[in-house]
């Protein structure tokens, strides 16, 4: 049965976050609020965890799946940036959006696209998830909490528990999320002198990227 654990949304217990962090560590999949909607997210490195992940999903491994990071100096191990991508990641970072880039070496290749060897990333504004990113000590693989066979993502985390409390390790609940998906933009043109494309416009603002 998963571990529930109400977390306070802007003073998080350190204690609280620690045991969920224990159970990324053991291969679990965790429930986590972000600042879009709830998500999945496990250890990067745990093939069985991925697995886990695209199962619940009901996603195969064209899917992308996206890795979660606390700031702008996690990126170079895991996508290849040059100087105009990196201004604008860090423009629009943290918030609300979802960056596809070219993946390095680095990345498990189950964990990019299987074709165009690219991942998506995500450096989020919440304090809960941030909190948890520093205790695990390296991005999380994450996916949108969407029900196979549905199109909206869910977003109470008592809902989240009932329904799939037999799959996953544990729910942080800090509250509902805003509820509205992220903006995905893909950066891969840019580094060959095109422009960025807007895959789906979300949450975040398409100012900030000059779209």
């Amino acid at each position: 049965m998963a571990q529930y654990f109400e977390v306070h949304p802007d003073n998080p217990q350190q204690r609280l976050l620690k045991q969920a962090a224990a159970l990324l560590a053991r291969g679990e999949i965790v429930a986590v609020p972000t600042d879009s909607s709830y998500a999945l997210a496990c250890h990067l490195d745990d093939k069985d965890a991925v697995d886990q992940l695209r199962r619940i999903r009901q996603v195969d491994e064209k899917h992308h799946l996206t890795l979660i990071c606390r700031d702008l100096s996690e990126l170079a191990n895991y996508a290849r940036v040059d100087n105009k991508q990196y201004r604008l990641l860090k423009a629009a970072t943290p918030g609300p959006y979802t960056f596809i880039l070219e993946a390095t070496k680095e990345v498990p290749r189950r964990v990019s696209h299987p074709q165009r060897k690219t991942i998506g990333l995500r450096m989020p504004d919440h304090k809960v998830l941030c909190e948890l990113l520093t205790l695990h000590g390296e991005p999380l693989l994450a996916t949108t909490l969407i029900p196979p066979g549905e199109t909206r993502a869910m977003n109470d985390a008592e809902q989240i528990r009932e329904r799939f409390e037999k799959q996953i390790g544990a729910v942080i609940d800090s509250g509902a999320c805003p509820s509205e998906p992220t903006t995905v933009v893909d950066l891969v043109p840019m580094g060959t002198g095109g422009d960025p494309v807007l895959v789906r416009e979300g949450r975040g603002p398409l100012a900030l990227l000059g779209l």
